[in-house]
């Protein structure tokens, strides 16, 4: 096993060409460890911009931890510090709006306790149904927690409805800054 990569890892570096004269050694080239934390810094901008649509799910904070990695990587030369801040302000502005948006389509319809916590796990359930859990997880929840609380049918329906429209207005949020970030992230890497 140690032999093996041992090999491996010679491989990754050239080693001194036989004789001193430049030949070559037989040997690949260095790796660029540079392109794999490229690729992992766009994998998880990708899976926070997925992340994004989905409600309550900290996509934003995700993409930036994903710039953030690039700008890193490329020792913020062509992704500068400033655009790092710009890019952090606008993600903390959407986790705060996330949050307000979500929280006052509740309590406009004079949502209760459970009917927020129902409206959590309302989603977190969703989510193991695909799109349409995903989509109603957050009413049902709220729905069933305004219901525990000894409310009425109507008012833990019009709760349903507020909680999910705040959500969804939440989401749209997210959503918008999501491609301002990106936007903002490929001109600062274009020019």
């Amino acid at each position: 096993m140690w032999r093996s990569l041992g090999h491996q890892l010679r491989t990754l570096t050239p080693s001194p060409s036989p004789g001193g004269r430049g030949e070559k050694s037989g040997y690949s080239p260095p790796m660029d460890w540079n392109i794999l934390w490229y690729a992992i810094a766009g994998i998880i901008i990708a899976a926070g911009f997925v992340g994004s649509i989905l409600p309550n799910l900290p996509g934003i904070p995700v993409m930036f931890g994903g710039m953030l990695l690039a700008a890193w990587v490329g020792d913020f030369q062509r992704i500068p510090v400033w655009v790092v801040v710009f890019l952090g302000i606008i993600a903390a502005f959407s986790i705060v709006f996330d949050f307000l948006a979500g929280t006052y389509g509740a309590k406009r319809y004079g949502a209760s306790k459970a009917a927020v916590w129902g409206a959590l796990i309302g989603t977190i359930v969703g989510f193991f149904f695909g799109i349409p859990g995903i989509l109603l997880g957050p009413f049902v929840g709220a729905v069933i927690g305004q219901l525990v609380s000894g409310s009425r049918i109507d008012q833990a329906a019009r709760v349903g409805v507020g909680t999910w429209i705040g959500l969804l207005i939440g989401t749209a949020i997210k959503l918008a800054v999501a491609f301002m970030m990106l936007g903002a992230f490929a001109l600062a890497l274009l020019l």
